[in-house]
């Protein structure tokens, strides 16, 4: 599944083996783990060097990007495994709504290297729609439910 600006979201597939499932890693110049307090609702960030490739691995969380003057919400979860391609200039960050921490492995893959002003936060120009960013995690719950 595609999105505006080159954002890419691919479903990932597991393979069984006995009672664990393994997923196809992603090839990556550098490994992060990043936790996403409960409750957060992130300023934005926009890295010019790499590009973010993000999996949830524990809980669920909003991930908001700004183009064209508007908000888009992505909801990621646990229960449905997904890899987010975020390329670089995509402005983007988090809203965690729920009452305990996300985990998220981010795959970075390095154009040059790490630049100072990738890692400053950036003001939001208008308030995130929280509604908006709820009905999406909802709409994505009751579409998990339905598999």
């Amino acid at each position: 599944m595609s999105q505006a600006r080159g954002i890419e979201i691919r479903y990932l597939e597991s393979i069984k083996g006995g009672m664990a499932q393994f997923f196809t890693p992603q090839a990556s110049n550098e490994t992060m783990l990043v936790q996403v307090p409960a409750g957060a609702i992130d300023d934005l960030f926009v890295h010019k060097s790499q590009t973010d490739q993000i999996l949830v691995v524990k809980g669920e969380f909003v991930l908001v990007t700004l183009i064209d003057k508007k908000y888009q919400y992505i909801p990621l979860s646990e229960y449905q495994p997904a890899v987010v391609k975020i390329p670089p200039g995509v402005l983007h960050g988090a809203i965690n709504l729920s009452s305990v921490p996300c985990v998220i492995v981010n795959a970075v893959l390095r154009h040059r290297p790490p630049q100072p002003n990738d890692y400053i936060p950036r003001p939001r120009p208008y308030e995130y729609d929280l509604d908006a960013a709820k009905a999406s995690l909802a709409k994505f719950a009751a579409i998990n439910l339905m598999k």
